[in-house]
């Protein structure tokens, strides 16, 4: 949904009225949203296991499936101006975080890069698995903020090495800078950053400088289709430069790109859309 106010466009993500949420009080426009899931089983099922053992009680098949509830508390604001939507959470980061969920053998003890990470929802998740989480954005409005006060909510829930950086897809020095921390980085996350073709353009050119440096490296981008704010139709330009990526430094790597199929068991309650897609780009340096 969109409104005019102040004479600049401001949305709404689609997802805002299907989780709980209170109003943060000094914080005009933000709110604190209860993103709840249930844990996978391979995260509880030992657990549970173990309290029966303690208690001298026999396990039973049904005990081990016994499931595990949690949630995500995220700070996010109920509507902003376009340049600011990575203060609000959408669609695509559950998709992403689903799929983390559900690829353990992928994402265990991984060393993951966020691009563009909003208010850092698919970090959080990631951070249960992995062994260490850059959470990176551009360094505009309170995001860097807004996403320190909700990994310290979440901290209950983390339990990899996390670290908070500037990247820029329009200033890759930000890379330069940032080069110690992406050094062991062999897992690139994106959700649900595209929504105009310069910006396309830019994330590509970014993704392009990070896959061509060792070690080898895969993407896992998460997008809804949708007319979006400009209402121009992104998704077909996206596609393009996929398209352009298979292309680039091809004497040195070895592109594979795939649409992975999102029939994964569902762990966050949200309407998974048709229009939901996620695609995988690996790089595999000659």
């Amino acid at each position: 949904m969109a409104s005019e106010t102040s004479e600049r466009l401001k949305v709404t993500s689609e997802i805002f009225d299907y989780f709980k949420k209170e109003a943060i009080d000094g914080s005009p426009g933000a709110v604190l949203t209860r993103y709840e899931f249930v844990y996978p089983s391979y995260m509880t099922s030992g657990e549970a296991n173990k309290k029966m053992k303690a208690k001298d009680l026999p396990v039973s098949e049904k005990d081990s499936q016994t499931k595990k509830e949690g949630v995500v508390l995220i700070e996010q604001q109920s509507a902003t101006i376009i340049d600011l939507v990575g203060e609000q959470v959408w669609r695509g980061a559950l998709l992403l975080a689903d799929f983390i969920f559900h690829h353990p053998e992928i994402f265990k003890n991984a060393n993951i890069l966020e691009l563009a990470s909003g208010v850092g929802l698919t970090s959080i998740v990631a951070s249960m698995i992995v062994k260490k989480v850059l959470i990176t954005d551009v360094d505009r409005g309170e995001i860097f903020s807004l996403i320190h006060r909700n990994f310290k909510r979440n901290k209950a829930l983390v339990k990899a090495e996390t670290l908070v950086k500037e990247l820029d897809f329009d200033n890759h020095a930000t890379i330069d800078e940032n080069s110690e921390s992406l050094k062991d980085i062999s897992i690139i996350l994106a959700a649900d950053i595209i929504y105009n073709n310069h910006l396309t353009e830019l994330f590509f050119k970014t993704v392009l400088r990070l896959m061509s440096e060792p070690p080898n490296k895969t993407l896992y981008v998460a997008q809804e289709k949708r007319y979006v704010f400009s209402f121009a139709f992104c998704y077909d330009y996206f596609l393009d430069r996929i398209e352009w990526l298979r292309s680039q430094n091809t004497s040195t790597i070895n592109w594979t790109t795939e649409e992975v199929p999102i029939d994964f068991k569902q762990y966050f309650n949200y309407e998974k859309t048709q229009n939901l897609v996620l695609w995988k780009i690996s790089a595999e340096l000659k």
